[in-house]
């Protein structure tokens, strides 16, 4: 279903006429100084690396901008596996998915380099489930059981298994394994956390906010538990909670909407100087044609702008190719709200064809 995407208004009038002392814009501090690229394909990853991680970390996505306009300038023929697994995460955060596979099949059909086939087999897993793919995510987890076996692997076939009809079967099961590998400082350890953290979430239990706070403990900068663990407070109205856990990351778009909501759930006195600025940024994405954040966008037209019909077409456009369960979610609530019967029966069925089910969705008419 190709849902048509409403034309943004530019927006404000350009100014000119500013002091000479004035500071217009402030660039990041990691924005690549030198136009020349790096003397190494070792070096050119790192720094790639880094402004991904930059952009994971800061909500920015100017960060991937940069990124891609390195791997613009880099050579074909001087790509390495490690870089072609980067191209890949940056193409996966930009949406670009098709690239993204491309990229990770060239390297497990080739290479012999066991780190980066871990990687790219991971990432590919990832993507899949991130899509909705069950089938080929699963087969993707089972090899990676094999070939790297542990708590990434068990929490990469737990999350697949949550998302297509074994969620209870699914936590258990992982949970057991976590508390016998036992090792609380490994990424292992954290990365099953926050997977027992999404199906938590999934069965309506209250443990998963303990395992997110887990993860946040250690990582504070996962903006992604972080936006989950906000989305599950307002969920279940503790909206204190959501604006200290999204205070000072009002750059972040997920964590901007989500903060705005909550303000005015409250009757906070700043909702509406916030609700601008996210209306500003949002403007100017359109019109620059960059509006990345779909499911955020949608879910601001829905609740603060109150436009079911403009939050519906966001949301199905974002759940075309990413069907997370806040992404369902929130084109349920949308289409439900803009009573759209077809929306509502293409969901429906999805559901039922995959066997989700989640506490988080609200009831189907």
């Amino acid at each position: 279903m190709a849902w048509p995407i409403p034309v943004a208004a530019a927006p404000a009038p350009i100014q000119t006429n500013f002091a000479d002392e004035a500071i217009l814009a402030r660039l990041p501090d990691a924005v690549p100084r030198s136009t020349r690229l790096p003397p190494s394909a070792a070096a050119m990853a790192e720094e790639v690396q880094a402004l991904i991680d930059q952009a994971r970390g800061s909500g920015d996505p100017r960060f991937l901008g940069y990124a891609e306009r390195r791997f613009q300038q880099w050579p074909d023929d001087a790509m390495t596996d490690r870089l072609r697994v980067l191209r890949a995460t940056l193409a996966q955060s930009l949406h670009r998915f098709d690239e993204a596979r491309q990229d990770l099949a060239e390297v497990l059909n080739r290479s012999a380099d066991r780190r980066q086939r871990i990687q790219a087999r991971l990432t590919l897993a990832n993507l899949e489930t991130v899509q909705g793919r069950y089938h080929q995510a699963r087969a993707h987890c089972q090899r990676l059981s094999t070939e790297f076996p542990g708590l990434i692997a068990a929490s990469c076939l737990a999350q697949v298994d949550a998302r297509s009809g074994a969620t209870r079967a699914a936590y258990d099961r992982l949970a057991n394994q976590l508390a016998a590998a036992g090792n609380t400082g490994s990424a292992g350890y954290l990365w099953a956390r926050g997977t027992l953290g999404d199906i938590a979430a999934q069965l309506g239990l209250a443990s998963a906010e303990a395992h997110w706070q887990a993860v946040l403990a250690s990582s504070p900068t996962d903006l992604y538990t972080r936006t989950q663990l906000a989305d599950w407070y307002l969920r279940n109205g503790q909206v204190q909670s959501v604006m200290a856990l999204t205070l000072g990351y009002e750059q972040v778009d997920a964590l901007a909407v989500l903060r705005v909501i909550a303000m005015r759930r409250t009757g906070h006195p700043d909702q509406d100087g916030l609700a601008n600025r996210i209306r500003e940024r949002f403007e100017e994405a359109q019109w620059r044609g960059a509006l990345l954040h779909k499911r955020d966008f949608a879910r601001f037209q829905l609740a603060i702008e109150e436009r079911p019909d403009i939050a519906l077409r966001h949301a199905m456009a974002n759940w075309e190719t990413q069907r997370e369960p806040l992404d369902t979610a929130l084109a349920l609530r949308a289409a439900i709200a803009a009573d759209d019967q077809a929306a509502v029966r293409t969901l429906r069925n999805w559901l039922e064809q995959t066997g989700q089910s989640d506490a988080r969705y609200p009831e189907l008419p």
